[in-house]
C-alpha cells in the first residue's frame, strides 16, 4: 500500500484544467464534494452537450483577478451549505494538484463570498490518497504574497490608468462586458461590482463602502452604474454613498432616480418645453373616460410606471377597451400613465445615444409585424438613421433635463414633428453597436477620462 500523504486543514493548491496556479482552500473531510467559488454561472450547450460558463475569483479579498472558466457539466445535485440551506449546484470534473500528484476530482460550483476559503476540499477527492494533520498548516508548500502575484500577474497591472467599477448584475450581458473591455483596452483597471454584493457604512469620519468578502472599494476613481430597476432603491443608496466620499459617477443618483419615475419624468419635460405624446394621470376610477379623452381618444398607449423593455405596455384599440385595461389596472391599485397613439409612426422609433451632452450614435428601431413598438429585446430590428437637427436637440435637451451623462433617448416621428416617448439611464449597447459599427463602451470611458482630466503617459 502506497504511503498516503500527510496535509494540514488548509492547503494550496492547483487546478491546471481551468488555468488556476494557486487557490487555497479549506480541508473538510465532513463534506462529501469539493466546492470551488464561482460567480456568473450561466449554462449553456455545446456540441449537444451541457457546459458551463463562470468567473473564479481564486484570491480571498481580491476583486480584479477573475478566471473566466467553461467546463463540461456532469451532474447538478442538490448540496446543504454549512448554513444548512439545500441548494441546486451544477457539478464539474476537474484535475486537481496538490502535493506533487495531480488527479481528476469532482467539484461543485458555488458562491463562497461568505466563507474564508475559495475552495473546500471534501473527503472524496481524499480517499485513498492522503491524511489530515489538523495541527498543520500548508504542510504541502507555502507561498508568499509575491509569489501569488507573481502566478495572477498582479504586478505587471499599469498603476497609470483609472480604477472604475460597473456597478450592475450580471456580468454576463453584453453591455457590461463591452465596457468591461474597452476600458481594459484602455489601460484602465476595470471592477464589476454586482450591486446585490456591495454594503455600505454611514459615519460622519469614516464612510466606507464595502464588497464581497470584505473588500473596501473606496479608492475607486469613476463608478459607471447600470442598475437593473428591480434594483433601483438600493442601487441608489450605494450611488448616493460613492458620491459622498468624491467617487465620479457618470449617471448620478438623483439622475437615475429621475428616469426610473415616468410619472415625474414627463413633469419635468413638460416643465423644460419638450414635446411629448399627450399624456393622462389619474388616481380615481371615476375619471377614466374623461382621462381617454384627455390623450384624444382610442386607440391609445395605456402603461406601468414601472414598465421597462417594452414590458407593461398595452395598446387599447377602442375606448371600450381603454376603459376596461384602465380600470383594472386601478382595482390592483397600480399606478399607470395614458398616452396619445401616434398612429403614423408605424412601429417605428429611433434610439439616440447621448454621452457628455452629444448624440455619438442613433438607430431606428421598427416593431416586428403585429407589435405597435419597436422593442429589440422582443424581436424588433434595428437600422442606422440619420437623424435631423431638430431630433438632435430634442435628444440632448431630454438627457440634459434629467442630469444624465449617459443616455438612451427614445423619439418618434410624428405629423406634428418628433416627440421623445422616453429616456433610459442604463441603455443596451448591443442593438446600436452592432447596427452602426461604433464602438459605443469606449466612448463612454472617454468620457470618463474627460470629466477626470485623465492623460495617459
Amino acid at each position: 500500500m502506497l504511503e498516503k500523504l500527510v496535509i494540514g486543514s488548509e492547503e494550496w493548491c492547483t487546478l491546471p484544467d481551468l488555468q488556476i496556479p494557486a487557490v487555497k482552500a479549506r480541508v473538510d473531510s465532513g463534506a462529501k464534494t469539493s466546492s470551488l467559488h464561482a460567480l456568473n454561472i450561466v449554462p449553456f450547450k455545446k456540441n449537444n452537450e451541457k457546459w458551463v460558463r463562470y468567473d473564479v475569483f481564486p484570491i480571498q479579498g481580491n476583486i480584479v483577478v477573475c478566471i473566466r472558466c467553461e467546463s463540461k457539466i456532469i451532474d447538478t445535485r442538490h448540496i446543504k451549505s454549512s448554513t444548512g440551506v439545500s441548494e441546486k449546484r451544477f457539478v464539474i470534473n476537474t484535475s486537481l494538484t496538490l502535493g506533487g500528484m495531480t488527479w481528476q476530482i469532482e467539484v461543485t460550483l458555488a458562491d463562497r463570498d461568505s466563507m474564508g476559503f475559495r475552495m473546500l476540499l471534501g473527503r472524496e477527492a481524499m480517499i485513498d490518497r492522503m491524511v489530515i494533520d489538523p495541527a498543520q498548516s500548508e504542510s504541502t508548500v507555502s507561498y508568499s504574497l509575491e509569489q501569488i502575484q507573481a502566478f495572477y500577474n498582479i504586478d505587471k497591472v499599469k498603476d497609470s490608468g483609472l480604477k472604475i467599477g460597473l456597478l450592475a448584475s450580471n456580468l454576463s450581458l453584453y453591455s457590461n462586458k463591452r465596457i468591461i473591455e474597452a476600458g481594459e483596452q484602455k489601460g484602465h483597471k476595470m471592477f464589476f461590482l454586482n450591486a446585490q454584493q456591495c454594503y455600505m457604512k454611514m459615519d460622519a469620519d469614516t464612510p466606507e463602502i464595502h464588497y464581497r468578502g470584505g473588500a473596501l472599494l473606496n479608492d475607486l476613481d469613476a463608478i459607471i452604474p447600470r442598475i437593473k430597476p428591480s434594483m433601483t432603491f438600493y442601487g441608489c443608496a450605494l450611488i448616493r454613498q460613492f458620491e459622498s466620499i468624491g467617487t465620479f459617477i457618470q449617471n448620478p443618483a438623483s439622475a437615475i432616480s429621475q428616469s426610473r419615475d415616468k410619472l415625474f419624468s414627463s413633469q419635468l419635460f413638460s416643465k423644460n418645453g419638450i414635446q411629448i405624446p399627450t399624456t393622462g394621470f389619474a388616481n380615481s376610477p371615476l375619471e377614466t373616460k374623461e382621462l381617454i379623452e384627455m390623450v384624444n381618444g382610442a386607440p391609445l398607449i395605456i402603461k406601468l410606471l414601472e414598465s421597462t423593455q417594452g414590458k407593461g405596455v398595452v395598446l387599447a384599440e377602442t375606448n371600450k377597451a381603454a376603459e376596461s385595461v384602465i380600470n383594472a389596472f386601478k382595482s390592483l391599485k397600480t399606478n399607470i400613465l395614458v398616452q396619445e397613439f401616434i398612429k403614423e409612426a408605424d412601429g417605428k422609433d429611433l434610439r439616440c445615444f447621448v454621452i457628455d451632452g452629444k448624440v455619438v450614435a442613433s438607430i431606428e428601431r421598427v416593431a416586428i409585424k403585429g407589435e405597435f413598438r419597436a422593442n429589440i429585446h422582443q424581436g424588433g430590428t434595428a437600422n442606422v438613421v440619420k437623424i435631423t437637427p431638430t431630433e438632435r436637440k430634442l435628444a440632448i435637451k431630454a438627457a440634459k433635463a434629467l442630469n444624465l451623462d449617459v443616455a438612451g433617448v427614445d423619439l418618434i416621428r410624428s405629423n406634428k414633428g418628433p416627440l421623445l416617448l422616453e429616456v433610459n439611464s442604463s441603455p443596451g449597447l448591443e442593438g446600436i453597436e452592432q447596427a452602426t459599427g461604433k464602438d459605443i463602451a469606449s466612448i463612454m470611458i472617454a468620457a470618463i477620462e474627460k470629466k477626470l482630466g485623465y492623460n495617459k503617459v
